[in-house]
């Protein structure tokens, strides 16, 4: 079954492939038929700079479970950050 569910967003960063590291320009995730996993269907999320080809592509298939669970650690990471990076702030407008 294609499901054609697809979501692209910009994404800043760096990947690394074959070639070496590159900038991204975006994010592809998918939930489909995988090209490797032997899976009937998986979460694909592909890091991407579509200016420098398919080479430059850092690309992972992963059960809709484990998706689950990486979606629950990014929340959990991205929480601390933002309470890290808010701290950051307040101390710093605090210097005079």
């Amino acid at each position: 079954m294609c499901t054609s569910i697809v979501e692209i967003v910009a994404a800043q960063g760096a990947g690394k492939s074959a070639e070496g590291w590159f900038d991204l320009t975006h994010a592809v995730v998918s939930y489909d038929h995988p090209h490797h996993a032997l899976l009937e269907e998986a979460i694909t999320i592909d890091f991407v700079n579509s200016a420098l080809g398919p080479g430059s592509r850092v690309a992972v298939e992963v059960t809709l479970e484990s998706a689950k669970c990486l979606a629950a650690a990014l929340a959990r990471a991205i929480a601390a950050a933002d309470a890290v990076e808010g701290g950051r702030q307040r101390a710093s407008s605090t210097i005079v």
